[in-house]
């Protein structure tokens, strides 16, 4: 990586049930506890005749957001990355819960 460059994170979230996985050149703890702050983000900007209906979504939600307080239990990974790929949103599978979990208690 060029030192002019900055860093590309990819982070990975849970929200809403689902896995959130993001690019972000922005990557602080918040000054509000217990989450992490993350801006600048990257989304692919290749012209291509096929579109990623889940980047699209994505695209649509952070419009115009220029920074998001993600709560650190929800955070799943954080990879600093060389080379960009696609913003996405995916199931979680049954072997990620949220922290902490209580298997007897419902609700």
């Amino acid at each position: 990586m060029n030192n002019n460059e900055q860093p590309l994170y990819r982070i990975q979230f849970m929200n809403n049930g689902k896995n959130y996985q993001l690019y972000v050149r922005e990557l602080n703890q918040s000054a509000i506890f217990g989450f992490i702050e993350v801006g600048d983000f990257v989304f692919d900007s290749q012209s291509s005749l096929l579109v990623d209906p889940s980047e699209e979504k994505l695209k649509t939600e952070f419009n115009g957001v220029t920074r998001s307080y993600i709560p650190m239990h929800a955070v799943i990974r954080i990879d600093s990355v060389l080379t960009q790929g696609s913003a996405r949103i995916s199931e979680l599978g049954n072997n990620v819960m949220t922290f902490p979990y209580f298997p007897d208690r419902k609700g």
